[in-house]
């Protein structure tokens, strides 16, 4: 193992690390290295044929991915490279790392679509592609590999639909496909993911009713669909996402009543229905969320005295609607009280 991590080295990655035959680990991240736009130290460290891991987050090497990432070993399981000005496109020949269990390349300025041939990766359980400018669709040979865990396509410029067939990767732990641009309905089947702990598809473009099959995600602590264009009904459904703590529907096409099965949702400490079109009487079921710290409602057109017991929310923060003439702590009409303990 070569562990030269959150260091102040400087220079290029020198590829005479390649002839390290027995190396297992190597972990370079945090430093300030650099490299040439082939990343030809990638290409060496090929000839590391025992490499299990390989770690060079955070340095601006500010290149690109040749096809000689494909060359490694299938003795490979972690690929770790964020944050280091990556540039262009995911090689195809990364199907090649058929032994990669972890991938992580999110912070990058990586571009064009995510190749199909992600599909021949079948060991891998955690893909991490945030924060790049990925375009094109999401493929659907995502959906073969029956071990993922984890998947992370956020803050790109993905479009189009969002694949019915992710609702069969049942291993799926995290789901986040927020910050692109994405424009279809929600596949019911989602609700099939019922080993979910985070689903977050907010800032997109996507519409059509939230499917009442969500709300068999019973193991979710955050689901947010914020910043879209759902319309409808709440799903009472909902309601029995009993390990829920985080949940934003806000910025979205919603009416009717909040669902009184909301008050079902024990674990909830955030809860933002704002900037919709929500009518009726806040529940009285919510007194019972008792660690609720944080509700925002506003920029609806709801009514009602929201009462509370002694024992009920630790801390409530409202970001006041300055449309409607509110003062104080009214909030749209309703009067809510915050507990003198924070």
């Amino acid at each position: 193992m070569v562990d030269l991590s959150d260091n102040s080295f400087t220079g290029v990655i020198p590829e005479s690390l390649g002839n390290l035959e027995y190396l297992e680990v190597l972990n370079l991240e945090l430093n300030n290295f650099i490299s040439d736009s082939s990343l030809r130290f990638l290409t060496s460290l090929t000839d590391c044929r025992k490499l299990r891991a390989l770690r060079f987050n955070e340095n601006a090497l500010d290149g690109a991915l040749s096809a000689s990432v494909g060359n490694f070993s299938n003795l490979l399981q972690n690929f770790q490279g964020n944050g280091c000005k990556l540039k262009g496109v995911i090689p195809r020949e990364i199907g090649n790392l058929t032994g990669v269990i972890y991938m992580s390349l999110y912070k990058n300025e990586l571009t064009g679509h995510i190749p199909n041939t992600i599909q021949d990766m079948f060991n891998l359980q955690e893909f991490y592609l945030q924060s790049n400018e990925i375009e094109g669709a999401i493929p659907n040979v995502l959906c073969s590999l029956k071990d993922l865990g984890a998947l992370d396509l956020s803050g790109n410029h993905i479009s189009g639909l969002v694949p019915s067939c992710l609702g069969n990767v049942t291993s799926l732990r995290k789901l986040n496909l927020a910050y692109n641009m994405l424009n279809s309905r929600l596949p019911a089947n989602l609700g099939n993911l019922q080993d979910l702990i985070e689903f977050n598809v907010s800032s997109n473009s996507l519409s059509g009713h939230i499917p009442l099959e969500l709300g068999n995600l019973k193991t979710v602590t955050l689901f947010d669909l914020s910043k879209n264009y759902f319309p409808g009904k709440i799903p009472s459904t909902l309601g029995g996402l009993a390990e829920l703590a985080d949940l934003s529907l806000a910025h979205n096409r919603l009416d009717g009543a909040i669902p009184d099965s909301f008050g079902k949702m024990l674990s909830l400490e955030y809860l933002d229905l704002s900037y919709n079109n929500l009518s009726g009487e806040i529940p009285k079921s919510l007194e019972a969320l008792v660690y609720l710290k944080y509700m925002n409602f506003s920029f609806n057109k709801l009514s009602g005295e929201a009462k509370r017991k002694k024992s009920a929310y630790r801390f409530i923060y409202i970001v006041r609607d300055w449309i409607t003439p509110c003062v104080g702590r009214w909030i749209c009409g309703v009067k809510i009280e915050k507990d003198k303990e924070e």
